[in-house]
């Protein structure tokens, strides 16, 4: 699973983006922490913030337009991408530590240049290929990874093209 290689781009969020237009980039929210405290990165069009709070004290930081991340390439599940010609859209991470036992989740939103049915048929296969056992209802899979985590893929219309989210929660 490589939705964890999508952390360390992050760090480069601080950095000002130039001369690429960035109004393609994905809006990105990470939350990690603990009872004690935690993170926040947000980013987007126009730039973010970096929060850092915890005991005797906090960060609140303003950061500029971002470089361009490829998140596309990316990111994967055992090896599966999505499919080729999709754009993520959105990135949602949440490994705050909570009492009721939560989970890490990653959320990812994107959009496909086909049909939901034939991008659920290419993954599904890509899934097959790569011997992970997916489940199939409609156009939704869902599986888990060969580190254990837990995982979905929706996809539905948007016109003549697909809008999906992958959910993944952590095991």
């Amino acid at each position: 699973m490589r939705f964890a290689a999508l952390i360390p781009p992050l760090l480069l969020l601080a950095a000002c983006g130039q001369g690429a237009d960035k109004k393609d980039q994905p809006e990105i929210s990470i939350n990690a922490g603990d009872a004690k405290g935690g993170v926040h990165i947000s980013a987007g069009d126009g730039g973010g913030r970096v929060q850092i709070g915890g005991e005797g004290g906090g960060i609140d930081v303003k950061i500029p337009d971002f470089v361009d991340l490829d998140v596309e390439s990316d990111f994967d599940i055992d090896g599966v991408k999505l499919y080729p010609g999709s754009k993520v859209t959105a990135v949602n991470v949440d490994a705050n530590v909570k009492d009721d036992g939560d989970k890490a989740r990653v959320e990812l939103g994107f959009t496909s240049p086909v049909a939901p049915t034939r991008a659920a048929d290419w993954m599904a296969s890509e899934f097959a290929k790569k011997g992970v056992t997916v489940t199939r209802t409609g156009n939704t899979l869902a599986g888990k990874s060969k580190d254990g985590d837990d995982f979905t893929i929706d996809l539905g219309p948007d016109g003549a093209t697909a809008k999906g989210k992958v959910k993944i929660t952590k095991g």
